[in-house]
């Protein structure tokens, strides 16, 4: 059943917010002094942390900052937000592409919830309870020493594991163990009107499902709980490097991977296209040991005629290290990382021959000569082997499990420059040349956690949660009429 509606209306506003005046901005503050609520203070070292976003590209100024420490002083935020007509939105790690946690735009108040970050893992039932503001680094490194346990999810030790897991929460397990939606098994959530609620599977269905997909628009999760399982005692992380130079080399390379992931890739096996302008890398992990990884993937190897250049056998923590870029994985570690970019994502099915060759001439004629320092991930997603189709289509909001690819399309500026005006154009042709051989958008989709914030918000939503919109917008007015979890990406109530 859906929620019942919010019990008090909130101040009218457009759906888009614009600057707060500042008589509203001193009103908030009162508000939230009032009610207790830990807040930055303006032009502090705490706001200058909180308030710089990981795309340097997209500069936000929130109204206001608040950091609670306990699940009351959320509320009590939001109630302070709601009463004064001011949107609200939940930050955790601050990594959103679209700088989300900000609000994507000026004005709101961001409710930082790094300081909620206690994992507690009950080894009797394998269920973890995960703070609302968690990092994923922090969440493995718990795990693994409380239990020698894991749940499937991304690689960045600094992403928060609220958007990261609410919106999906793919990562190099996922082939084998599925999205980190897939292990949440319950939440407590923050409403608009201030209550606080639980939902599972039995308690709030409906709002459960639209978490695991949509999360950022319904509400603030205070607490996750997570089911997890035993980590592998031996795990093989790799990278191959592809000669492909040419566009016929690239054409075949791919083709041949395609049929690959298709046809033969184990569930094991977890791997992705790494392609920039200087080179061409297969990567990924084995669930196993070097001698099962040669097994799996050196048919691949000789027919591709990629060569090793790594191949470490390890333990767990061993490769969520690789995979976060040698990065310290300890809560010690701030994880303060920024950088001027733009991206796009993509799902599709296996791509035809017209898609193919779109792909590798955009790629050697045009895209090789911009000299940024650009990159296209393909993350073989899908196929009958993944964990992340197993999964009925409809049981979460998560609307792209049946695609075989997932693509990121980024493009990035050295430290301290400037985006230029005409970068946009590279991104976006990746796309438009696999999207015009498909047909129109039910045939593809795009991933909320790698947004394009260029698109509108109609766009956007279709785009995102596909053929889930209806259902999640009718979710959207149970649970939040009034919009105040807005962002320029989210859902809008029907």
């Amino acid at each position: 059943m859906l929620l019942p509606a919010p019990l008090f209306a909130l101040l009218g506003w457009a759906c888009a917010a614009v600057a707060v005046p500042l008589d509203k901005a001193d009103a908030l503050a009162e508000c939230l002094s009032k009610s207790a609520v830990p807040t930055d203070s303006l032009g502090s070292p705490d706001w200058q942390l909180d308030v710089a976003p990981f795309n340097l590209r997209l500069n936000f100024t929130p109204v206001g900052i608040a950091v609670p420490t306990t699940p009351k002083q959320v509320q009590d935020a939001v109630v302070c937000a709601a009463k004064l007509g001011i949107k609200a939105n939940a930050k955790c790690g601050g990594h959103s592409y679209g700088s989300f946690g900000l609000g994507g735009e000026d004005g709101h108040l961001t409710i930082e919830m790094d300081r909620m970050n206690k994992v507690v893992l009950n080894n009797a039932t394998g269920i973890a309870t995960v703070e609302g503001g968690s990092r994923l680094g922090h969440v493995a490194w718990e795990l693994y020493n409380q239990g020698n346990r894991a749940f499937s999810h991304g690689t960045c030790p600094g992403v928060g594991v609220g958007g990261h897991s609410l919106h999906g929460g793919y990562g190099v397990s996922s082939h084998t163990k599925g999205l980190a939606l897939d292990w949440m098994v319950g939440a407590t959530v923050v409403l608009a009107n201030s209550t606080i609620v639980n939902c599972s599977t039995t308690e709030n269905p409906d709002l459960f499902w639209a978490i695991r997909g949509a999360g950022s628009s319904m509400g603030v999760v205070t607490e996750f709980r997570f089911n997890t399982f035993v980590v592998p005692d031996t795990v093989t992380f790799f990278v191959a490097s592809v000669p492909w130079r040419t566009e016929a080399a690239a054409l075949a390379g791919l083709r041949l991977v395609q049929d690959f992931a298709v046809k033969e890739m184990p569930a094991a096996l977890n791997m992705r296209i790494f392609i920039t302008t200087r080179f061409v890398n297969l990567e990924g992990l084995f669930y196993g040991d070097k001698a099962g990884l040669e097994a799996a993937l050196g048919p691949l190897l000789k027919k591709t005629n990629a060569t090793i250049a790594l191949e470490t056998q390890g333990g767990w923590l061993d490769q969520v290290k690789h995979f976060g870029n040698g990065v310290s994985v300890d809560q010690s570690h701030p994880y303060n990382y920024h950088e001027t970019f733009y991206s796009s994502s993509l799902y599709t099915n296996a791509l035809n021959e017209t898609q193919l060759a779109a792909f590798v001439s955009y790629w050697f004629k045009s895209a090789k000569a911009n000299k940024r320092d650009w990159y296209v991930q393909i993350d073989l997603h899908g196929g009958n082997s993944s964990a992340v189709t197993a999964p009925d289509t409809h049981s979460t909001a998560y609307a792209h499990r049946d695609f075989l690819y997932m693509f990121l399309f980024y493009d990035r500026v050295d430290k301290g420059g400037a985006f230029p005006a005409d970068g946009f154009a590279t991104i976006q042709n990746f796309v438009t040349n696999i999207t015009a051989g498909i047909g129109g958008p039910a045939n593809w989709g795009q991933y909320i956690n790698y947004p394009d914030p260029r698109m509108d918000q109609a766009a956007a939503q279709a785009s995102y949660w596909g053929q889930h919109l209806p259902r999640l917008q009718a979710i959207k007015k149970a649970v939040d009429p009034d919009d105040v979890f807005h962002y320029p990406q989210g859902i809008l109530p029907a």
